[in-house]
């Protein structure tokens, strides 16, 4: 691998420090693979104390393994959970690691957590991660799928039409050509993934899939006109379907990706499911961005106990994408 993976830092008020070193710690055997941490040296240094691993200090040179990059003006030494300085320095760092990817300087980015909230607060306007970088990005209607497999080997692979978005606005933003996007872009991913086939479940809206039109009508208006037009061109894709058993057969492997109408549809299952190793992958950036998924942690970040496994996934599957991706260059 030529381009090292970036590493936005996150909120370092929150986990992502820790939960960075202690990944990056893990996969050190990995001779072929740099990476460009971005964020607050200072902050890093301490959670560096902190976690006991020996990562530090960091090479300044551009071939070293870990190097740093401040995205912006040191952090005071100090700071309370989701402190407005930190939410601003999380945001600069996504925008430093976006930048850098879309220059081809970085052949991934992983993103630690943030706080939606904080950020906010903090004066900037923001929806989620996913809309921020295709927004920099100029990409319309990221995908975001959600991948992990439980202790018996056993996979979900989730993409939402809907991300971020209040329950009550989540119908109006159904729409054909989002589904078509959200399905296109779940078979392609399981294409890049490697697997053997690409066979895609799409979930109901409504409770019993609509039940045929009595609990409402976008599954006939809408979701089942976008499947059909999916699978007239040459998709293997079938829907809609009720979500309260489809995950059931996907979790024994009938299918080989699910897409999910909403947010909490897709993510309850997966994180029931794989909570310690969820990956948040974004479909159709031009770069390779995963994440752990899981926030900020507030309540444990410096106490040297969070669970860097979801990093470690998201690190890995970064790895793996862009590898493939520098193969078939």
């Amino acid at each position: 691998m030529t381009a090292p993976i970036g590493i936005a830092l996150g909120d370092v008020t929150g986990i992502g420090p820790e939960i960075t070193l202690k990944a990056l710690a893990a996969l050190a055997d990995d001779p072929g693979a740099r990476f460009l941490i971005i964020g607050d040296p200072g902050w890093l240094d301490r959670a560096n104390r902190t976690v006991g691993v020996t990562l530090a200090p960091w090479a300044e040179n551009a071939a070293a393994r870990v190097t740093v990059l401040a995205a912006g003006p040191p952090l005071p030494d100090r700071l309370e959970p989701s402190a407005p300085e930190a939410a601003r320095a999380a945001v600069a760092a996504l925008r430093e690691g976006a930048a850098r990817c879309l220059r081809g300087e970085l052949a991934a980015l992983v993103t630690a957590p943030v706080s939606k909230e904080a950020i906010v607060r903090s004066g900037q306007p923001f929806v989620g991660q996913t809309e921020f970088l295709a927004e920099l990005a100029g990409v319309p209607n990221p995908v975001m799928m959600l991948l992990g497999e439980d202790d018996r080997g056993r996979w979900l692979r989730v993409a939402l039409v809907t991300t971020h978005v209040a329950i009550r606005d989540v119908a109006a933003q159904i729409t054909r050509s989002r589904l078509e996007c959200a399905i296109e872009r779940a078979a392609a991913a399981c294409r890049e993934l490697g697997l053997c086939r690409a066979r895609v479940a799409v979930c109901g809206l409504n409770p019993h899939a609509g039940e045929g039109g009595q609990f409402g009508t976008e599954e006939i208006t809408t979701i089942a006109p976008a499947v059909h037009a999916a699978r007239a061109g040459g998709l293997d894709v079938c829907g809609p379907l009720p979500a309260d058993t489809l995950f059931y057969h996907a979790l024994r492997g009938e299918y080989d990706a699910v897409v999910a109408m909403y947010h909490d549809q897709g993510l309850a299952p997966l994180k029931m499911l794989a909570f310690e190793r969820g990956v948040n992958w974004t479909l159709g950036l031009p770069f390779i961005r995963t994440s752990p998924d899981h926030g900020t942690a507030y309540d444990i970040a410096g106490r040297d106990r969070a669970n860097p496994s979801s990093m470690i996934a998201a690190i890995r599957l970064a790895c793996q994408l862009a590898e493939k991706r520098i193969r078939a260059a």
